[in-house]
């Protein structure tokens, strides 16, 4: 059961493609996270009709969304933090963090102790080709907690800076803002909740 206002991000706007990768095991702790019952990606209507806008340009520019992830709840966050003490594994290392250690993503700002995504007006996502679903090379996979995921890296090609700007201008002109250490990560700037944070399950 969604909270009041939320809305599935797949049935609100047309065409969008979705890969939720905290209800599997492709994501940094290499398996489902806590909270995550279903492979959906849940958000707020008011920053799911600012995602619509977005779609509607991408699409006439030959691009769809593919979102990763929008409402986290507490509980997800509060699994991260857990996961981070845990003794290293290794199992996702080399991919999603391999120039950190995990007890330092707080620190160096890839994991929030309080994440806006539980507010449910920020959302993670990338583009692919809206012909063939083939993902817009922007330099480096979502969740790879490196300066490279920078926006602006310069460890990154200029096409791959050009594909990165050309997301971060629409999402900018659609009323988002964006996190210059993730080129992924955008926030509604006038979302409906600024200090409430959402714990119901994503199902």
């Amino acid at each position: 059961m969604l909270e009041s206002g939320f809305v599935y991000l797949d049935e609100y706007v047309p065409g969008i493609r979705w890969d939720a990768k905290y209800a599997s095991s492709d994501n940094f702790t290499g398996r489902p996270v806590n909270g995550y019952g279903a492979n959906r990606v849940v958000i707020h209507e008011k920053a799911a009709e600012a995602v619509k806008k977005a779609q509607e340009i991408f699409l006439k520019d030959g691009f769809c969304i593919l979102a990763y992830d929008a409402y986290r709840p507490v509980r997800a966050v509060e699994d991260f933090l857990s996961w981070m003490k845990e003794p290293e594994d290794n199992r996702r290392k080399k991919r999603h963090y391999p120039n950190i250690d995990k007890k330092d993503m707080l620190a160096l700002g890839y994991v929030a102790g309080k994440s806006g995504h539980s507010r449910g007006s920020t959302i993670d996502l990338t583009l692919v080709r809206k012909d063939t679903g083939e993902e817009l090379d922007m330099g480096g996979i979502f969740d790879l907690m490196d300066e490279k995921s920078h926006t602006k890296s310069t460890e990154i090609t200029q096409k791959q800076l050009e594909n990165r700007l050309y997301l971060r201008k629409v999402m900018l002109d659609c009323g988002f803002t964006d996190y210059e250490c993730e080129w992924w990560h955008f926030r509604l700037i006038d979302e409906p909740y600024t200090d409430t944070y959402f714990d119901f399950v994503i199902e």
